[in-house]
This record gives structure tokens, sequence and C-alpha cells, in this order.
């Protein structure tokens, strides 16, 4: 059994923002702009309604410069903005998720079973408040891993994007071809899963390592020891994947429930209960 945390969302590199952290607990979930216009996703920027305040995630930035976009120079802003359409993935709604980043997690995420577990962290900022951090958001268990590989058979590849239709990857998928022609890892979920209604977990720390001239943002020591992080490495400047040597069971044991969460739930380090590992 075996866990993987992926980091997703707008972030400051695509949206030029990072979501709210509220003082009460709530956060938002905001999806990465789609880099190409051509996607059956009907969400937009300006679609996607804020919940700790009025607005949309549009309302959280004034530009965006998706790529490719045909013109390295050209920035998208107001009313395109608003209709510009969200790469919503992870679908918390769908329970689907796909990645095609090979940096880790194309490998990792494929060799995932039913009954593993895919948690998502993202950054977050306090409005006005403390430095952002990378937190973590929520989770689902997996139910079905395909890959899409741009060298299988058309008929093939496009009969698994069909079967993964709420997945971002296959709504943005032109006549069955794969963005970048890149393989593309597909997974469905199923419950226990979703978002946190509030109190995520904070999975960084920022500072100065002995030697270095910048603090970098560091996944916490504490995390990695209680998680049994396997793989990932401990610069979180990039949002590696991280494998967890953990089950399923004791992973959800770790990080609380899904809803009524209260603030003892964002510390996954207060119960001291052994964790049971799968190495």
């Amino acid at each position: 059994m075996t866990v993987v945390l992926a980091g997703v969302g707008a972030d400051t590199t695509n949206l030029g923002a990072l979501a709210p952290l509220y003082d009460d607990g709530r956060f938002e979930y905001v999806p990465i702009p789609e880099k190409i216009p051509d996607t059956d996703e009907a969400e937009t920027l300006g679609s996607w309604d804020l919940h700790g305040t009025d607005g949309t995630a549009a309302d959280l930035t004034n530009r965006i410069a998706p790529q490719p976009i045909g013109d390295a120079d050209r920035t998208v802003a107001g009313d395109a903005l608003e209709s510009w359409p969200l790469h919503r993935d992870p679908n918390f709604a769908a329970l689907t998720y796909g990645e095609h980043r090979t940096s880790g997690y194309v490998e990792r995420l494929r060799a995932l079973e039913p009954g593993d577990v895919v948690g998502f962290y993202t950054g977050l900022r306090r409005p006005g408040g403390d430095r952002a951090h990378r937190y973590l958001i929520g989770y689902f268990t997996v139910d079905r891993v395909d890959v899409a590989d741009p060298d299988q058979p058309r008929a093939d590849r496009e009969a698994m994007l069909a079967a993964h239709s709420d997945n971002a990857h296959a709504k943005r998928a032109q006549d069955g071809e794969l963005y970048l022609e890149k393989p593309v890892v597909l997974i469905d979920g199923r419950e226990p899963g979703g978002l946190f209604d509030r109190h995520p977990i904070r999975l960084s720390d920022y500072y100065t390592k002995p030697g270095n001239e910048r603090s970098q943002y560091y996944l916490r020591e504490e995390i990695a020891t209680k998680w049994a992080v396997r793989a990932g490495g401990e610069n979180m400047m990039y949002k590696p994947a991280y494998r967890c040597a953990l089950s399923g069971a004791a992973f959800r044991r770790r990080v609380g429930p899904l809803s009524g969460r209260t603030a003892e739930d964002a510390d996954p380090l207060a119960d001291e209960a052994a964790v049971e590992t799968t190495d």
C-alpha cells in the first residue's frame, strides 16, 4: 500500500497569486488556468466562486500568461481573463486526477493500485498575514489507474480518455491527441476522498540551511518521519511528488476527517500513536 502526495493548484507561476487561507481555517482551492483555450471544461476563472469571500478566482489576479498560447509575449486580461478555462485537476467533485509531469510524478502515480491514496497539497497564503506555505488540502482513495500513451493505437487511447471523461487531461485532448504528446496517468478515485472543509495541514518549513545563502521551502522533518516519506526529497520549491510508505488507513487516521475539521486536525503530529508503514 502506498500514498503519493501531489502538488497542485494555482500559484505565482501560473496565476500570479496564491489562494488564501483564512483565519477561521477555511481556504480556497483554485485550479491552475488551462494552458490552451481549447478544452471541454466549462469552469473558468470568472465562474469559479471563492467560498471565504465574495468574488471569483479571476479576482485573485489581473492578468495571466498561459503557455503555450502561440505568442510568448501575449497576456490574458479583462473579459478574456474571466472567460479563460481552468485546468480542474484534481476534480474533487468527480474524484479524478491526471498527470504528465515526468519529475517523479508519472513514475510514482502509475505504480498506484486500487486502495492506495493520492493526497493533494498546494500553496496558500493568509491575506495580509504570515508567510505562504504548502498545505495538504485533501485526498482520495485510488479506484482505477490508466496510462494514456501517444504511442498506443488511437482507438485504444480515445477509449481510455472517454473512460475518464471528467478528467482535465481528457477534456483538453484534441481528437484523441494528448497535450504535448506526453504519456498521461489518469486516476479515478473513490470514497473516502474529497477536499478538506477547513484546517489544511502545513507540510513546509521555510529556513536557510547551513552553508546556503538563501532561505527555501523544505518538507517538514516531522512530516517526513511520521508519514514515512520514502521518495521526493526535501526541497518543496517545485512541488515534488512524495511517496509515503503508509497504508491508506494509516494515512487517513493521521490527517483526520474530511469535514467537521478542527484546528487540532491541522496538526498531524499531535497523535503519537504508531503509524503502520508498508516497507
